[in-house]
């Protein structure tokens, strides 16, 4: 089977051909349909010290069971997050990991609004609007952001607001439900706001604390960092909330099976709409990195093994 790979930090990304893995206890094999290529998996693999396995979500049919593994078996179309070599033709996916992909949704449906739709999902509820309240988030046209501004529309907000690091990123964020949309650079981030959603973090961090109300609530789940003033929530009475989809997944089962359906009855009525921005064949992964790391994507990138 065909696998990427690389061997120093920067890449550049080869694709391999190596033997099929078996799924261990309680793992599956699925044969990869899609797999969604993320920010976090990218920044790995030019920030990290030693090469990694490139994982992340993947969707398709499992093809083989693990010793143990119950709930799923082959024929089964399941998504789900890979912490192994997911970027290849075959992948090995904890049970526990896995969930199914409904009639009437397909695979790159799956990787563009599951995992990226929890952390969405999760959160705004961890921003705890009260209807009405104003919302803004950053990132607004990527993976995560797109779907967090539609979210954020269909839970009651009484004003949705994108931020973007290029002002031809509006009218696709418009598109989503945002009533207003502004770039990084401006002067003014224009009314105050109730709830952040972060996903850039580092130097955006200031401005961010800045353009919420006395009160607001600012929802940190980037991996960019990134260092806040005690000062600047005092005057405001402002609050700062870490949030990580992992947390729930190993701690809280019953709440991330819980929003995952939530996503997928969005999804079936159509209020929830999956955006994909580009697929890419398996051996032009780099030019997905390419796309993510110039943020130029409005939506989800996808690899197609």
């Amino acid at each position: 089977m065909r696998r990427v790979r690389y061997d120093s930090p920067g890449g550049p990304l080869l694709l391999e051909e190596v033997p099929a893995p078996r799924p261990g206890p309680g793992e599956l094999l699925v044969r990869c349909e899609a797999v969604g290529v993320t920010l976090p998996v990218v920044r790995k693999v030019t920030e990290a010290a030693e090469p990694i396995a490139l994982g992340g979500e993947i969707a398709g049919e499992v093809v083989a069971v693990g010793a143990g593994a119950t709930r799923f078996r082959a024929g089964d179309r399941v998504t789900g997050l890979c912490f192994g070599h997911g970027y290849a033709d075959l992948a090995v996916l904890h049970e526990c990991m896995a969930s199914p992909i409904p009639r009437g949704a397909g695979c790159v449906d799956a990787v563009a609004l599951v995992r990226s739709g929890l952390v969405a999902l999760g959160a705004l509820r961890a921003a705890r609007p009260a209807p009405g309240e104003s919302v803004l988030v950053t990132a607004a046209a990527s993976g995560v952001g797109y779907l967090a501004v539609q979210l954020a529309r269909i839970g009651g907000a009484g004003r949705v607001v994108g931020a973007v690091s290029d002002r031809s990123k509006a009218g696709f964020v418009r598109s989503l439900g945002a009533d207003d949309c502004i770039q990084y650079g401006d002067d003014s981030w224009g009314e105050p706001v109730d709830c952040v959603l972060d996903a850039v973090g580092g130097d955006l961090l200031a401005p961010a604390v800045a353009a919420l109300a006395p009160h607001g609530r600012l929802v940190a789940y980037s991996s960019g960092g990134g260092t806040i003033r005690a000062y600047d929530l005092l005057v405001g009475a402002k609050s700062v909330i870490g949030f990580q989809m992992a947390l729930i997944a190993r701690g809280r089962p019953g709440t991330y099976e819980e929003w995952r359906q939530e996503l997928w009855r969005l999804f079936a009525e159509g209020a929830l709409k999956p955006a994909v921005h580009a697929e890419f064949p398996l051996e032009e992964a780099a030019k997905a990195h390419e796309v993510i790391e110039s943020r130029a994507n409005l939506g989800k990138v996808v690899l197609r093994p």
